[in-house]
This record gives structure tokens, C-alpha cells and sequence, in this order.
């Protein structure tokens, strides 16, 4: 029997793999316990449509990040914080400080999870950071951290 996996079996397959199995597992064990259901054509054709649907949603999620990395390119992203006159700051920039700048800057949300490096800048300077954003589109960015005057 052809059954449609709702969960993760393990040992058998994914969910929303069709597998063939015999009819008594099917039946005794994974339709009753609702790890699958029985691989009819308008359930395969539910499937088909909900697959081009998730499909068409990481297509958009990868252009957006495309787009959010084009519009950080060539940009320098400058931070302004307090700093001694040796060029220690007066506490440190993390992540959220520079995700909180770049948003302001290209205008659109900028998570701090994207940023694919532990920051904890606490000196002035040019810093250079890894992003990795949605989907997997990688880049990177400088981070110029100035004095505040």
C-alpha cells in the first residue's frame, strides 16, 4: 500500500515522502497512530500544490536577502560611541547596535541573528563582518566605529 507520510518516521522516511509499505503496517501501525495517511491522487495532489507553494515562498525569502545584501554593498556602516582618548569605548558594540544601524539604513528589518560572527567591538576602527542571511546568501559588510564627539 502507498501511504503519504504526515511525521518523520524513522527507519521509513520524511514527512510528505510516499512510501510504499504493506498493508498491514499501514494500516495497524502508521495510519493509526496518524504518522501517514493513505497516498490517494487528490491527496498527492494536495501535496504537490503545498510543496510549490513552500517552494515559491523561499524563492521570494532568497531575492529579499539578495536585495538586502545588494542594497549593504559598497556601504560602509558607521557607528558613533564613546571612547576614551586612547580609542577604548566606553562600553562595546554588539550585534543589535550594528543590526539596529544597519536598519536604519537600507530602510528595511535587519535581524541581528544575520550577522554570522560573535561581535563585541570595544575599540574604534574598520571592522569587517560575515553576514548570512536567509536561504543561505552570504556577504559581507565594514563596520567603521567612530568617536562620539
Amino acid at each position: 500500500m502507498k501511504v503519504l507520510l504526515i511525521q518523520d518516521v524513522p527507519k521509513l522516511g520524511k514527512k510528505g515522502e510516499v512510501k510504499e509499505v504493506s498493508d498491514g503496517y499501514a494500516r495497524n501501525f502508521l495510519i493509526r497512530k496518524n504518522l501517514a495517511v493513505e497516498a490517494t491522487s487528490g491527496k498527492l495532489k494536495h501535496l504537490e500544490t503545498i510543496k510549490n507553494i513552500e517552494d515559491q515562498k523561499k524563492e521570494n525569502i532568497k531575492k529579499s536577502s539578495e536585495d538586502i545584501l545588494a542594497k549593504l554593498k559598497g556601504k560602509k556602516i558607521q557607528i558613533k560611541a564613546k571612547s576614551g582618548e586612547k580609542g577604548k569605548l566606553f562600553g562595546a558594540i554588539t550585534a543589535q547596535n550594528i543590526s539596529d544601524k544597519i536598519t536604519e539604513v537600507i530602510g528595511e528589518k535587519f535581524d541581528k541573528t544575520w550577522i554570522d560572527q560573535k561581535v563585541n567591538i570595544k575599540e574604534l576602527g574598520i571592522y569587517s563582518l560575515k553576514l548570512k542571511l536567509p536561504q543561505g546568501v552570504r556577504g559581507e559588510i565594514k563596520v567603521e566605529v567612530l568617536p562620539e564627539e
